[in-house]
C-alpha cells in the first residue's frame, strides 16, 4: 500500500471526510505491477489506522469553497470526499461491519484489485463465478456453500436479465459441482412458461421434464402416489373446498374409502347399496336421481342409464314413479318396488378400467346422496364443490397420473405449465410444492441428510396477496403452505429459489423469510418500497442504482454475502439460455 491520495479531515459518526491530493484524479493508476482504481463513486480506499487498515467506499465528492493560488498563480481547491467505513484488514484477512474508526490525519490509500478480490471473494480453485463487478471487471467468486442453503430471491422488470441470471447460477451449480451434488440434492423447477425445457440448466440424462397440457391428451403427466392422492388436504387444495362445509364433506369421503377398503369390490357394494337405499327410503331425494346418472355415465351401464331416464319426480307426494311396462311403479320404501325395477341391473354392475379419477367422482355423487338422505348437508352448499370436480376433471386427468408409489427423483425435475390453462396453473404447482415437501419433510433424515431445492420462475403467479379471483380461504391455504415451507423448510433441508418481475406481489411474510438477492433493474415505486423495508443489507448508494441498472447487471445481496455488490452477469450462450429471448422484429419482418 505505496499510494497516498489523502488524509482524513473529518469524522462524524460513520461519516468520514478525506481531503484528496490534487494529483490523485486519475481514473487508473499501475504501480509495482498492480492496478489501482483512482477515486471515485463506489471505489475503495484504504484508511491507516495505527497497524490496522480501515476500508471505506466513496460516496461522494465535492469541492470546498475555499481556493488558493500557487507561486505561478495556478488556481488549487481543496478536493474534499465522502467515504464510509465497511471493513477492515487484519492479517490479511478482511471483517466486515465497523469496529474502527479513524482519526484525523489519518493518511488514506488507493485499493489494489488484489485487496478488492479479497474483500469481496478470494478466488479458488473451485471459483464458483457468474460474472465480474460491474465498475472494477474483476471475476468474483461467490460463496455457493453458503448460498444454496438458504432462500434466494431472484427480481427484475420483464427483459432486465433475471432468467439469465437464474439460469446461469444453477448452470453454474451443476457445471461445477454436479458430481458433488449426485444422490444428495434434487433440484425441481415448476415453469410457467416453458422456459427450461431445453438443453438449459443440465444435461438430458440428469433431467426429467413434464410437458403438462390441458388440450389434449398426449403431454405430460406428472406422478403422484394412491395414497396421496387420496388425502383430505389434497383433495381440498386440487377442488378449493370450502373450510366449514365442503373440506368436512370431502373429509367423511376419505375416512370412508380408507374404513371400507378403496378396492373394486368395496366400491361396487357401494354403489348397489346407495342405489337400493335411493329407493327404499320414505324420504328420499330429488336429487338422487340426477347424482346416480353422474355415476352410471363413469361405469358406462346403459340399463341403468335408460332407467334413471324414465324416472319421473312426483313433487306432489315427494317420491319416484317408473312407467314401466306392467304399469306406474311408485316408489314408496317398499322391496319389492325396488326389486321389480333396479334389483337386476344394480347387481349386475361390474366395475373394470376404472382411474383413480372416475372413482372420485363415483364416490363424491354416493356420498353425497347419503348425506342428503341421513340430513347431514344441505345440497346447495356442496352443489359447487360438485360442479368445480366435474369441471376439473377432464383437465387434471391430463396433467396427473395416480401411481402406486412415489418414484426417485432425477437430479433435476422441470414441470413446464406452458401449455396449461389458468386453473390448472394456480392449483397444480401448489399441489406439486405440498408433495415435495411432505415427501421430503417425512424422509428426512436429523439433521438432514438431503436437500431438496425448489426453484419457481414467475412467482407472482401463485404467491400472490393481489388476486381477486379465488376465494379467500382458498387464497388464504395457498399462502399458508408456502409462507410454512419458507419459514420451517431449512430445518429439513428444503429451500426456495423465487424469480419474479414484481415482488412487491408476493406475500410480505415470503418476502422476509429469503436470505439472499439478485435484484435487476425495477423501477415501480411499489417494488422498490418493499425491497427498502425488507433488506436490510441492501444500503443507500446500491438502492438508487435499481431504477437505472443496464440489462444483465444486478446488485447481490444478503446474509451469504459480506457487502452488497453489483455484478455483470454472464451471458449463457445460446443453446443453454432460457427460451424468454425478445422477438428481433427486424429479422421477423424481413
Amino acid at each position: 500500500m505505496t499510494i497516498q491520495v489523502g488524509e482524513v479531515i473529518e469524522v462524524n459518526g460513520v461519516k468520514v471526510v478525506l481531503r484528496i491530493f490534487d494529483e490523485s484524479s486519475k481514473d487508473t493508476l499501475f504501480y509495482n505491477g498492480d492496478k489501482y482504481k483512482g477515486i471515485s463513486i463506489r471505489e475503495y480506499v484504504i484508511i491507516r489506522r495505527g497497524f490496522r487498515d480501515i476500508v471505506c467506499r466513496v460516496e461522494g465528492e465535492y469541492l470546498d469553497e475555499k481556493r488558493f493560488e500557487t507561486d505561478n498563480q495556478k488556481v488549487l481547491y481543496i478536493r474534499k470526499v465522502d467515504v464510509r467505513p465497511i471493513g477492515y484488514f487484519q492479517e490479511e484477512k478482511f471483517y466486515e461491519g465497523i469496529k474502527y474508526l479513524p482519526m484525523i490525519k489519518d493518511p488514506a490509500y488507493l485499493s489494489s484489485e488484489s485487496m478488492i478480490e479479497t474483500i469481496f471473494g478470494p478466488s479458488q480453485e473451485d471459483g464458483f463465478v457468474i460474472g465480474e463487478m460491474l465498475k472494477e471487471g474483476l471475476p468474483i467468486t461467490l460463496p455457493w456453500k453458503r448460498l444454496f442453503n438458504t432462500h434466494i430471491g431472484i427480481f427484475g422488470n420483464t427483459g432486465s436479465g433475471k432468467s439469465n441470471t437464474l439460469a446461469k447460477l444453477y448452470t453454474t451449480l451443476f457445471a461445477n459441482k454436479k458430481a458433488l451434488i449426485r444422490g444428495k440434492s434434487t433440484f425441481t423447477v415448476i415453469d410457467f412458461n416453458g422456459e427450461y425445457t431445453g438443453n438449459q440448466l443440465v444435461n438430458q440424462e440428469d433431467k426429467t421434464i413434464f410437458n403438462l397440457d390441458t388440450r389434449n391428451n398426449d403431454g405430460g403427466r406428472f406422478p403422484l402416489a394412491a395414497g396421496e392422492f387420496w388425502n383430505k388436504e389434497t383433495l381440498a387444495i386440487l377442488f378449493k373446498a370450502a373450510a366449514n362445509t365442503q373440506t368436512p364433506f370431502i373429509n367423511r369421503i376419505v375416512s370412508g374409502r380408507e374404513r371400507f377398503g378403496g378396492d373394486i369390490q368395496n366400491l361396487e357394494n357401494y354403489i348397489k347399496a346407495t342405489f337400493h337405499r335411493s329407493f327404499t327410503t320414505t324420504n328420499p331425494r330429488r336429487e338422487s336421481a340426477e347424482l346416480l346418472k353422474a355415476v352410471v355415465d363413469i361405469i358406462d351401464n346403459q340399463a341403468l342409464r335408460d332407467i334413471l331416464n324414465r324416472l319421473v319426480w312426483r313433487g306432489d307426494q315427494s317420491k319416484f314413479s317408473y312407467p314401466g311396462p306392467a304399469g306406474t311403479v311408485y316408489f314408496d320404501g317398499h322391496e319389492h318396488d325396488y326389486d321389480n325395477v333396479f334389483r337386476q341391473d344394480v347387481d349386475a354392475i361390474n366395475l373394470q378400467d376404472l382411474d383413480a379419477f372416475g372413482e372420485l367422482i363415483i364416490r363424491v355423487n354416493l356420498q353425497l346422496i347419503n348425506d342428503l338422505l341421513f340430513g347431514y348437508v344441505q345440497f346447495e352448499h356442496i352443489q359447487p364443490l360438485l360442479k368445480r370436480i366435474e369441471s376439473s376433471m377432464t383437465a387434471l386427468s391430463r396433467v396427473i397420473r395416480i401411481d402406486g408409489e412415489n418414484a426417485e427423483l432425477p437430479l433435476l425435475t422441470v414441470i413446464s405449465l406452458r401449455k396449461c390453462n389458468q386453473e390448472i396453473k394456480k392449483v397444480v404447482p401448489l399441489l406439486l410444492a405440498k408433495h415435495f415437501y411432505e415427501q421430503h419433510k417425512n424422509n428426512v433424515g436429523n439433521p438432514p441428510d438431503r436437500t431438496l431445492h425448489l426453484i419457481i420462475d414467475e412467482a407472482h403467479n401463485i404467491l400472490s396477496e393481489q388476486s381477486t379471483r379465488e376465494q379467500e380461504s382458498w387464497k388464504d391455504y395457498r399462502l399458508e403452505l408456502f409462507e410454512e415451507i419458507i419459514k420451517e423448510g431449512r430445518k429439513f433441508g428444503m429451500f426456495l429459489t423465487l424469480a419474479s418481475q414484481r415482488p412487491a406481489d408476493i406475500s410480505p411474510t415470503i418476502m422476509s423469510q429469503i436470505h439472499n438477492f439478485f435484484i435487476h433493474r425495477l423501477v415501480n415505486d411499489k417494488d422498490l418500497f418493499l425491497l427498502d423495508s425488507t433488506i436490510s443489507t441492501l444500503d443507500n448508494l446500491s438502492k438508487s442504482m435499481i431504477p437505472s441498472l443496464a440489462k444483465g447487471c444486478c446488485i447481490v445481496t444478503g446474509t451469504s454475502f459480506d457487502l452488497p455488490m453489483v455484478l455483470q452477469i454472464e451471458q449463457l450462450t445460446k443453446e443453454y439460455q432460457p427460451d424468454s429471448e425478445d422477438v428481433d422484429l427486424e429479422d421477423l419482418w424481413s
